[in-house]
């Protein structure tokens, strides 16, 4: 009797990213310490430093990839234009900020408080990675977001 392979394993996420690192190590004790993220997976690579790990922050799965010579991705520019954003979710995005800062994220959009009701600030962390850290403040109806959203473009 065959076995039914599920298509998508029991516990993954969907949605994966993977970010590409310089320094991989570095990249998991940043998201450890700005977002309380748990290391579920590390593996070393030839030379023995980290080649791949996989990290939760909530339920949702990140992994953590090395550069390598016969891939052609490559970590990010540390200067803040990635063209991926990661959006992440938090309790409280004032201390999250306090604690990515302190890992050495540098701020790119200061805290603000969106029409759309999260209040968010963009960081870069020292991988070069983006992210949009928030938390949601007011419950907002599609309405609301769309009449707020015409007051924005009629202030551009």
């Amino acid at each position: 009797m065959a076995i039914k392979i599920k298509g998508i394993p029991e516990g993954a996420s969907v949605v994966i990213p993977r970010l590409v690192c310089r320094d991989p190590a570095s990249e998991i004790d940043f998201c450890v310490k700005a977002f309380g993220a748990t290391e579920r997976v590390r593996r070393p690579g030839p030379d023995g430093t980290v080649a791949h790990a996989l990290v939760t922050i909530g339920p949702a799965m990140i992994m953590i990839e090395s550069e390598w010579p016969t891939l052609p991705s490559r970590a990010p520019k540390p200067d803040g234009s990635s063209s991926v954003v990661v959006y992440v979710y938090v309790e409280n995005v004032d201390q999250t900020l306090e604690r990515a800062m302190a890992a050495g994220a540098q701020v790119l959009i200061p805290l603000q408080n969106q029409f759309w009701g999260d209040r968010t600030a963009s960081i870069m962390d020292p991988s070069g990675h983006v992210w949009t850290i928030a938390s949601r403040f007011e419950e907002t109806s599609e309405d609301q977001r769309k009449d707020r959203w015409s007051s924005v473009l009629d202030q551009a």
